[in-house]
């Protein structure tokens, strides 16, 4: 359970999906879900509507700035809904960490500083994995003689959409096992130890982690179509 003063941060990547609310509901509501329960304040919210590329991170989003001075002050926990949310980088989340403001994601409530460097660590992994194959992709098609621009990017479109679709069918698949798990209060890492005995692949054949898990869940958070 929550206990104590707590100091939302939410961010949205534009200012359309900002005037929309696209994406904050669901922040807004992942947040009031973890603090449900226990001896809790909300003394202040803060969002950030902002792109989310450039080098130095605070100072790309004064609403975090902000926020991290007023925990300060107050003595107060940031709380978020998610921890990419904040940033897919290793340096960013460092020094956050360093900053001495204790801070939360709730979609991964029990984890500890040297679990969320670890999560932050495998996403800068990722996303540098899907550039470098999105380029490899481009350069392989441009050696084929596609033509590249909008003209190549509608080429792309269509194997993109597919392993989205798959992703979203195997997680829909597997809602149903996922929630009854979580209706056990089994934890996530009890979750892949359990699927891993079951003998559940993942989606690529292969074992459960922790992060291929909550991949996984976060799909289904998002209100996917299930697909048996």
């Amino acid at each position: 359970m929550a206990n104590g003063k707590f100091i939302a941060y939410y961010r949205v990547s534009t200012q359309k999906q900002g005037q929309s609310g696209l994406g904050l509901e669901a922040q807004e509501s992942a947040v009031m879900s973890y603090l449900n329960g226990g001896r809790w304040e909300l003394v202040e919210s803060f969002t950030e509507i902002e792109t989310g590329k450039g080098a130095n991170a605070l100072e790309r989003r004064p609403q975090l700035r902000a926020a991290l001075e007023q925990c300060k002050k107050m003595k107060a926990t940031l709380v978020i809904a998610k921890l990419d949310r904040l940033a897919r980088n290793v340096h960013f989340v460092s020094g956050l960490i360093e900053s001495g403001v204790e801070f939360m994601a709730a979609d991964m409530p029990h984890a500890n500083k040297t679990m969320i460097q670890i999560h932050a660590v495998m996403s800068e992994h990722e996303r540098d994995q899907i550039s470098a194959r999105t380029k490899a992709a481009l350069t392989a098609a441009k050696a084929r003689g596609v033509v590249l621009g909008a003209a190549g990017a509608a080429n792309l479109k269509p194997n993109i959409e597919e392993r989205q679709q798959a992703a979203e069918e195997f997680a829909g698949k597997l809602k149903g096992v996922i929630e009854g798990m979580k209706a056990r209060g089994l934890s996530q890492r009890a979750m892949c130890d359990e699927l891993n005995k079951l003998g559940i692949k993942t989606a690529r054949g292969g074992e459960w982690s922790l992060i291929q898990l909550q991949r996984v869940m976060s799909r289904i958070a998002q209100g996917i179509n299930v697909v048996r």
